[in-house]
């Protein structure tokens, strides 16, 4: 019997590692509907698909799988009582999303350098993103302050309260959604905790919108003394406020995670959970491959930060993801500001890491050398 799998059109290389004998169709997830499940046995989803009792009741799904490291769109319970089995893929994105908040504060004015020169780093969650980040940032020599309540204490290196973090030059917000008592992270930063960050700090959120009251926001950014702040996630997408748009530092179309590497890796955890889970092997297919084939050449004589900003930018250009969401929904009636930004996502151009590229590096120092393994890539040495 031919297995049937709908996904989400923005989940690439189902195919290529399910191999034949599968029928897989696409939709687009924010439209997933019950009348196109019948007769599918798996479902294959982003963060944009509400799966539920509304969704599934009377369906043949057996197997649902989500390509995001949050959950908080399933509703897991209902799933587990239902004999519905169940993944997603936590640390699939991590180290994109890593870049990209990599990216933000290089592209942000001295935030770099002043991170470098002793500057704070807050860390606002410690889950799989959360750790990467802090990681990632000790390897560059930046020590983080982390609140995550959710944890204990002598689990979280550098734990610290909420208002120490938010205290931070450079604050990067990890949490999962919840609305869980006693530690909700739903409207986490509203007024009176937006309240306390000031002119010269940094705010990246890369969690999921309503961790930040964008109301609040757009608010306290229409004052003189307000902080910088880049979204990658806004409230009520893909109807996003253009006002709030026009105020940010760096707005984005919830792409941080969306690099074509982790993209894949998503999708291979998820087709190996569903061959377990509906008893079928997967064939050895070779999955599409997005990494750069030269070498990024790093340029002796830069300082470190200006190194860190080649290498990056090699591979990841925020800017050019900022321009494409300004120029795609200002201006714009909010059916089809709403209708661009999903085609943003849907048309996301392939990006590849940096983590795992060939650097070359001429005449390497040390401190180029620890740059390069920092960042996760392979240093290639040239006398030329």
């Amino acid at each position: 019997m031919t297995l049937c799998v709908l996904a989400d059109e923005n989940i690439p290389a189902v195919e290529d590692l399910l191999g034949p004998g599968f029928d897989v169709l696409t939709a687009s997830g924010r439209e997933i509907s019950r009348e196109q499940l019948q007769g599918v046995d798996a479902l294959l989803v982003r963060s944009v698909t509400r799966v539920d009792a509304s969704l599934l009741q009377g369906t043949a799904v057996r197997f649902v799988g989500t390509a995001t490291s949050g959950t908080d769109h399933i509703d897991t319970d209902w799933l587990q009582r239902s004999g519905v089995d169940f993944a997603f893929a936590p640390g699939s994105n991590a180290n994109s999303v890593v870049e990209y908040v990599i990216a933000a504060i290089a592209y942000s004015g001295n935030h770099l350098e002043r991170l470098r020169a002793g500057g704070s780093l807050g860390v606002v969650g410690y889950g799989v993103i959360g750790a990467a980040i802090v990681a990632r940032f000790s390897a560059l020599g930046v020590a983080a302050k982390v609140y995550d309540p959710w944890l204990p204490e002598d689990s979280v290196p550098g734990y610290a309260e909420l208002e120490e973090v938010l205290a931070c030059d450079v604050i990067s917000l990890h949490p999962e959604l919840t609305n869980q008592s006693p530690w909700p992270s739903y409207h986490l930063l509203g007024k009176d905790t937006l309240a306390l960050l000031c002119k010269g700090q940094l705010l990246i959120n890369v969690s999921r919108g309503p961790v930040i009251d964008n109301s609040a926001l757009l608010e306290r950014l229409n004052s003189l003394d307000s902080p910088t702040v880049v979204l990658d996630v806004w409230e009520d997408e893909p109807r996003i406020s253009p006002e709030l748009l026009s105020r940010v530092h760096i707005g984005t179309a919830h792409i941080a995670g969306y690099s074509f590497d982790g993209k894949v890796k998503a999708t291979r955890m998820l087709c190996t959970a569903m061959a377990n889970s509906l008893n079928f092997d997967l064939p050895a297919t070779k999955t599409p491959e997005s990494s750069v084939q030269e070498p990024v050449i790093l340029p002796s004589g830069l300082s470190f930060e200006d190194g860190l900003r080649t290498l990056i930018r090699n591979c990841y250009q925020i800017e050019r993801d900022d321009k494409l969401l300004r120029a795609a929904t200002l201006d714009q009636g909010p059916d089809a500001q709403a209708a661009q930004f999903d085609l943003l996502r849907k048309n996301y151009a392939r990006r590849a890491e940096l983590r795992g590229q060939r650097v070359l590096v001429q005449n390497a120092n040390t401190a180029e050398l620890e740059l390069v393994s920092a960042l996760g890539c392979v240093p290639v040495q040239s006398e030329g």
